[in-house]
């Protein structure tokens, strides 16, 4: 197992994240910027500060050059700036790139943002049609396929494969939004039964309208700093291990029982040097229910085809074994293009610092996995980040 890394590592000196919501009333940049600003003030820097600046896309911006206009945005003047786009796996992907620019001695302080107005800025269709395009261009697109359909395809087989149902998945869905109440910023606050999931509108068989993610308005940003440094003087988290992935991009050439998330975890927690019995909190995408199950099982936290139950039994709950995207993920905080996962790494920063207020939990976390995933579970990027230790771990696998 490789040994952990000391020195030169990268830490997460600032972080940002707006509220989620249908409209917020402003524009990718002026969203970007405001998380911007906000990661920045947390990290105790200025814009002139940072010597390099890495954006995600945005589907309602036209721009070749996403970080170069924000850097020139927000008044800064960076030595590096560059764009990405790796789907849902951008946020995590932009932070890892940032971690071995600071392993590698080549960055002090990297700023890394995503966020657009996803929900307000272009018609439902325009949104469905742009992010259909993931899809394989002769296999896929021509037939009408969405990326509801899409996960659909994946449900229907998850199902059968396991011999489940709808229900199985609902409370998935129920926990996000249980966690969301607390979180002032999240899109939907209203709490939700196995029922609601069920009677929700359907979207694409097997998925209802509450198996899916919103689209959103909102942005997220983290500083990545070497360590270590922490201008603010608040307590750091470090970045302890990476690992990614990608097998396959098109879902008609995956393969089912590997997407990739257990190779990305794996060499994200061997470099860290732990297991995930030894985890205290889980960020994990969740675009739908589906998504959530597929990953949460391939990576090794529960079973093959118990993740809806084991939800149902409380283990990713607050008091539960492995308290997962306390802020309600992508279900019920929201989904904002790149800001969207983005928002999971914010949440456990801040859990890690023991500054979640009311969400905070009981027991001060010390280290939590990250995993985000773009496409259709396409390409993979998983991240352990370390706080303050804690006085014992939280016991060995479920």
């Amino acid at each position: 197992m490789p040994q952990q890394r000391t020195g030169d590592d990268a830490v997460i000196s600032g972080v940002g994240l707006t509220p989620f919501s249908r409209d917020a009333g402003l524009g990718a940049l002026d969203l970007q910027a405001t998380a911007a600003y906000q990661a920045l003030d947390d990290a105790g820097l200025l814009a002139r500060d940072v010597d390099t600046v890495i954006a995600g896309y945005a589907t309602t911006v036209n721009h070749i050059m996403p970080a170069n206009v924000l850097a020139e945005y927000l008044g800064a003047r960076p030595a590096r700036a560059f764009g990405m786009s790796v789907g849902g796996a951008t946020g995590l992907a932009m932070v890892a790139e940032a971690a071995r620019l600071m392993r590698a001695g080549v960055a002090t302080h990297v700023l890394v943002v995503g966020g657009e107005n996803r929900a307000s800025g272009q018609s439902r269709d325009q949104a469905i049609a742009t992010l259909a395009q993931v899809g394989h261009a002769s296999h896929e697109v021509v037939l009408g396929a969405n990326i509801p359909a899409y996960y659909a395809l994946l449900a229907s087989e998850y199902l059968a494969r396991f011999g489940l149902s709808r229900a199985d998945l609902a409370p998935l869905a129920v926990q996000m939004r249980a966690h969301a109440v607390s979180h002032p910023g999240a899109q939907f606050r209203t709490p939700i039964t196995v029922q609601d999931v069920l009677d929700a509108p359907p979207i694409a068989e097997p998925l209802g309208l509450l198996d899916c993610c919103p689209m959103s308005d909102g942005a997220a940003a983290v500083v990545v700093s070497r360590a270590p440094a922490s201008p603010s003087g608040r307590a750091s988290v470090r970045i302890a291990g990476l690992g990614q992935a990608n097998l396959h991009q098109h879902v008609s050439e995956a393969d089912f029982g590997a997407f990739g998330a257990g190779e990305s975890s794996a060499a994200a927690l061997a470099e860290a040097g732990t297991g995930v019995g030894e985890l205290d909190i889980l960020g994990v995408y969740d675009s739908f229910t589906i998504t959530l199950a597929i990953l949460l099982e391939e990576i090794g936290i529960v079973a093959p085809g118990t993740a809806g139950r084991r939800a149902s039994e409380g283990l990713f709950a607050a008091d539960g074994r492995y308290p997962l995207n306390l802020h309600g993920g992508l279900l019920s905080y929201g989904h904002s293009g790149v800001a969207g996962g983005m928002a999971h790494l914010v949440e456990m920063v801040t859990q890690l610092r023991g500054e979640a207020g009311a969400r905070q939990l009981a027991d001060l976390p010390r280290k939590g996995l990250l995993h985000a995933d773009g496409g259709v579970l396409s390409a993979h990027v998983s991240v352990v980040l370390e706080g303050a230790p804690a006085e014992a771990s939280r016991g060995d696998r479920a």
